[in-house]
């Protein structure tokens, strides 16, 4: 204790007007450890003190201004009175076109994390519901198809029945000339302008719809046409038969291919969306998928043929990320989604539905199909890709439900049995 007192008492000779040792004697053990501690308190404020008169000392000597001199010299400027940062001149603008990244990724607001997750209401009930009687309840027919311009074409036996979505308005179409001639199938051109039809008695029908007239009547098949699709100005049709035709609508003399790969009868019918390929779902449990034709006469080959399903395929729908990307859907006795690429021909997933798969569309908002289903649960389901597991699932325990697409997706549930609700 002697020590530490004569050590700090040569740093420390007044505070406050008094000694540093005139608190008590050395001799009282407690008195010693009080002058101690406050001997220790003092002691660091006079060594600052003493180290501030060190600095000013050292400040008026000729060697600090010589160094201080050196060091404006090197530097250009008082060291001493600096600041780290230092902007001299006038700032100048950012050159044309010039992007700060940086100032875009600290200066943009971030959105609490409750509201980074989007909401999404999916209906578990029909915006609408259409009487539509007369339906048949056919698997293998395709009686409902929902054009670009918002118009829903129903085929209720032999008539075709138009609704406008924006006005809730009913137009009747056409009714065939014979009453024992039924509507068995119905597809839009894209610009939503014309409308095909197929019939029991194997002709294919092309109608004007603003002007409500036929147009052409086709003539090339032997059986009911139960599947129609369009690519541009060539119109493919699908019969009882197990052949597709193409037509050309510009031209009398229509019939311009035949495509025969199917040994039963032709129930689903999908061209590509950039135009390349025709995929085509027959009673045969074989999906194909035909290189697409402008015209011309001759013999043609599916690239690629599929017989993993089980059941009848009626379901084809073409990915509008991946155009190579064909979704199929298998019958009751097979009830699986497939997706292929077919390219390479190689099966990417398969999911059992547990159900009859009557028809698949994919969305263009998300990365996601729905198909519809008959026998036995009846329901709308909705698939994420490319996991394929479901995100969604809507029942009808009475009515074989089919989805056509619309305008913003809306889809249309359309139900088959008796009495029918569309």
């Amino acid at each position: 204790m002697t020590l530490i007192l004569k050590t700090w008492k040569c740093f420390t000779p007044r505070i406050s007007g008094k000694p540093c040792v005139q608190r008590g004697g050395l001799g009282d053990p407690v008195q010693g450890l009080e002058v101690a501690s406050k001997a220790s308190k003092e002691g660091r404020g006079c060594s600052r003190a003493f180290r501030s008169l060190e600095q000013e000392e050292w400040a008026a000597s000729p060697l600090w201004e010589q160094q201080k001199a050196w060091a404006v010299h090197l530097n250009g400027f008082d060291v001493e009175e600096a600041k780290i940062l230092h902007l001299s001149g006038k700032l100048e603008n950012a050159p044309e076109g010039c992007q700060n990244n940086l100032n875009v990724l600290y200066s943009q607001k971030m959105a609490p994390g409750s509201s980074r997750k989007n909401s999404r209401n999916i209906p578990s009930k029909p915006e609408r519901v259409l009487d539509a009687p007369e339906m048949f309840n056919d698997y293998y027919l395709n009686l409902v198809d929902w054009s670009s311009q918002n118009f829903l074409a129903v085929a209720l036996d032999d008539t075709v029945y138009l609704w406008n979505h924006a006005t809730k308005e009913i137009i009747p179409l056409l009714q065939t000339e014979h009453p024992d001639v039924y509507i068995s199938s119905v597809s839009w051109i894209k610009d939503g302008d014309y409308l095909a039809v197929g019939t029991s008695s194997a002709e294919v029908q092309l109608w004007d719809v603003e002007q409500q007239k036929r147009l052409q009547t086709m003539t090339s098949h032997c059986a009911p046409v139960g599947t129609l699709s369009w690519n541009s100005y060539i119109l493919s049709s699908g019969a009882r038969t197990g052949h597709i035709h193409h037509h050309d609508v510009r031209v009398a003399e229509h019939h311009v291919a035949t495509l025969a790969g199917h040994t039963h009868e032709v129930c689903g019918l999908k061209c590509s969306l950039d135009g390349c390929y025709l995929a085509s779902g027959g009673n045969d449990n074989l999906a194909n998928v035909w290189p697409c034709t402008q015209g011309g006469c001759g013999d043609f080959a599916p690239v690629q043929t599929f017989t993993q399903h089980q059941g009848s395929v009626k379901a084809a729908a073409w990915c509008p990320r991946q155009m190579n990307v064909l979704a199929t859907g298998g019958g009751t006795r097979d009830r699986h989604i497939c997706i292929w690429n077919v390219c390479s021909g190689a099966c990417l997933s398969a999911v059992d539905t547990r159900s009859q798969v009557t028809s698949i569309l994919w969305s263009t908002n998300y990365k996601e199909l729905i198909s519809g289903h008959g026998f036995a649960q009846n329901q709308l389901v909705i698939w994420k890709y490319p996991r394929t597991n479901k995100v969604a699932e809507l029942q009808d325990r009475n009515l074989r439900l089919s989805v056509t697409s619309g305008e913003a997706e809306r889809g249309c549930q359309r139900g088959q049995g008796a009495p029918s609700p569309l």
